[in-house]
């Protein structure tokens, strides 16, 4: 099974400029590559990998500037560029900016990559035209290197090595016959049927504090000056550490809930929908931006992405099948008997059941995760049946009887 290792390195000035070239280069021939397929595209023609490969030899030829960089990571550049268009379409494909985009390249061959082990903390990796660079030994490698990727977070480099460790997933779940189902929310980034609740604050009250006087310190910077690169590199040192707790509560989460569970059911959410700005027009203008936008900070804040990520890849390792469901009503189903009714939700964290005998009572984001493990795998109707025997014509406010009000 395959697996990446990261670890910061040690670059000498020399090394760190050579980084950046080699950046700099890939990122002009993925915006080439990408304006060449739109152009095509408009025309009615197709442009793919093994044209551009060739037409890439050729401007070798023309443009020095372009040998600077391996043959290899930029051959790698349009391989990536290549899956990019044929998974999301030509016109969908972002460009990479040079203010925006995180700096990075892969060496694709493992043969052409020597490894060292220097001492307890310290290791070196031979790159090609790099040469042997220095990076902190803080993890084994822990199998056989398939490929290398050199990427730039804020002013630290780092080398990620593709490896395979010979893992295999299990025939069955050490555990099988649990269930469990997440709720995601931005009280708690996740909640389970089980009642567990996790969350931890990714960003310190005193980092919040910096962070938002150093915004204020940009906006009175001159573009291009070096006070902004200054200010920009302190921002962005919080905001990696920030990044790094959420890496870290996610991987752990997922460690956690797909050693403990053969089925984790998830919601089908539509974050990117769910995260996009309030929208309006010249006769309608939006409302409540401000809410909708500090909604929006929330819920991308708690990483539900990157959870979700974490446990595709924790159930590689334990057997867990993972299992979307749709979303509707779950927040407003009583997991106890299946009444259905916006009031039953009192506020974000009490749940009561309107229902005349029943009466349920619980944890609001306990009883969601409930109705998200019982639909077990089977998508919930449009109009919010969790059952396939029930009703098809329910709407909120009815029993789940198989009559509908």
């Amino acid at each position: 099974m395959r697996s990446g290792r990261r670890y910061r390195l040690e670059l000498t000035a020399e090394q760190a400029a050579q980084c950046e070239e080699f950046a700099n280069v890939c990122r002009a021939v993925w915006n080439t590559g990408l304006d060449q397929r739109r152009q095509c595209r408009r025309r009615g023609a197709w442009m793919n990998y093994a044209p551009q490969c060739k037409e890439l030899a050729y401007a070798k030829r023309e443009h020095e500037w372009l040998k600077a960089a391996p043959s290899h990571i930029l051959q790698q550049t349009l391989k990536d560029l290549d899956r990019a268009c044929r998974d999301h379409g030509t016109f969908k494909v972002r460009w990479r900016s040079k203010a925006r985009w995180s700096p990075s390249f892969r060496f694709p061959d493992a043969k052409q990559i020597a490894m060292e082990r220097l001492g307890r903390k310290w290791g070196r990796a031979k790159l090609p035209k790099l040469g042997w660079v220095r990076f902190r030994w803080s993890r084994p490698l822990g199998g056989e290197i398939r490929s290398a990727t050199v990427s730039r977070k804020g002013v630290q480099w780092f080398v990620s090595f593709l490896v395979d460790d010979q893992a295999v997933t299990p025939e069955w779940h050490a555990v099988p016959g649990t269930a469990v189902g997440v709720d995601r929310g931005v009280k708690s980034a996740a909640v389970t049927s089980d009642g567990e609740f996790f969350d931890r604050p990714f960003i310190m009250d005193g980092e919040a504090v910096r962070y938002r006087r150093l915004q204020q310190q940009l906006a009175r910077t001159k573009k291009g000056s070096a006070n902004r690169r200054k200010t920009i590199h302190a921002m962005g040192r919080i905001t990696s550490r920030m990044v790094d707790r959420r890496g870290d509560f996610c991987a752990k989460t997922a460690a956690h809930l797909a050693a403990k569970n053969a089925l984790v059911v998830l919601e089908d959410l539509k974050i990117r929908n769910m995260s996009a700005s309030a929208s309006g027009t010249l006769a309608e203008p939006a409302r409540n931006v401000a809410a909708k936008r500090g909604l929006n900070r929330a819920i991308l804040d708690k990483g539900w992405h990157r959870l979700e990520l974490a446990l595709t890849s924790a159930a590689r390792y334990t057997s867990t099948t993972l299992v979307k469901v749709n979303p509707a009503y779950t927040s407003q189903r009583c997991s106890a008997c299946g009444f259905v009714s916006e009031g039953n939700r009192e506020s974000q964290a009490v749940f009561r059941c309107k229902a005349a005998d029943c009466g349920h009572a619980e944890h609001a984001d306990v009883n969601a995760a409930k109705n998200i493990r019982h639909a077990g795998g089977q998508p919930v109707s449009a109009c919010g049946d969790l059952g396939a025997g029930r009703s098809a014509k329910q709407e909120p406010g009815s029993r789940a009887t198989g009559q509908a009000t």
